[in-house]
């Protein structure tokens, strides 16, 4: 899943693509570079980042998204915690409907996977952007984030999604420490339990950062391929990525590595 962020704030491509042909450019290239899926988002979900406006999110992405359904066969998917977003993204031309609030901020969003038939990805966030990574804390961290996805899952499936249109996202660096995040990628397996594919993004985090004491988004490449390869290995399904071209190649290896055994 290539990543495509069309907001002047995203904490590591901020302003890059703020422009609607710039966007649409980098959206093509991203799909010459094989991912299978691009994921586009109007809104910063960064730690600390405020909320965007309705009618600012749609205008940002919906010419993007109309400029790139004309133009690309791969499936586009809408990064959004908002249904009215979501619901003009897919008369758009998307998908896939990517909620990192795991229908906790807007719950009409299930209904409008339901009503379009678009595949619903729902993820854990312990709070809200605004305040996620304030002294996060867990009892049981895959536990809680478990019962959470559960939930999210739940409501999903009142509002009409089918299960075979769900995906789940354990949200790491939503609301977690390092060692949260650590953990999470660690026993990612424990997920598949759950019964949903895994959706997994650590492209580029600060995390990464942190343990190779790289505090410039550009130069967690290394690192960012690492956690794609165990995120792999572990059982994901789908790896959000920024560099695509990189990460696919990472995850072919391992993937032809996984058939082996």
């Amino acid at each position: 899943m290539g990543i495509l962020n069309i907001t002047p704030d995203s904490f590591s491509d901020g302003g890059m693509f703020f422009d609607k042909d710039a966007a649409v450019k980098r959206g093509m290239e991203i799909a010459r570079e094989g991912a299978d899926i691009l994921d586009v988002g109007g809104e910063s979900t960064r730690p600390g980042a405020l909320e965007v406006s309705v009618d600012d999110e749609i205008a940002r992405v919906i010419p993007v998204i109309e400029g790139l359904a004309k133009k690309i066969t791969i499936p586009i998917s809408i990064d959004t915690r908002k249904s009215e977003v979501a619901e003009a993204a897919v008369k758009a031309g998307a998908t896939i409907i990517n909620d990192v609030s795991g229908l906790r901020n807007d719950e009409q969003i299930a209904r409008v996977a339901a009503r379009h038939g678009a595949t619903l990805i729902v993820m854990h966030m312990k709070g809200t952007p605004a305040g996620m990574q304030i002294a996060p804390e867990y009892k049981d961290l895959i536990g809680e984030i478990s019962e959470s996805l559960r939930t999210s899952v739940s409501k999903a499936l009142a509002a009409g999604v089918t299960k075979e249109k769900i995906v789940i996202d354990p949200g790491i660096g939503f609301g977690k420490t390092v060692e949260h995040n650590l953990e999470i990628l660690s026993r990612l397996d424990e997920f598949k339990r759950l019964g949903y594919p895994v959706c997994v993004g650590t492209s580029r985090k600060s995390f990464i950062g942190k343990v190779l004491c790289q505090p410039c988004t550009g130069d967690r490449l290394v690192g960012s391929i690492a956690t794609a390869v165990i995120a792999a290995m572990k059982g994901a399904n789908i790896l959000r990525a920024h560099d695509v071209l990189e990460t696919r190649q990472a995850v072919r290896i391992t993937d032809a590595v996984k058939r082996a055994q």
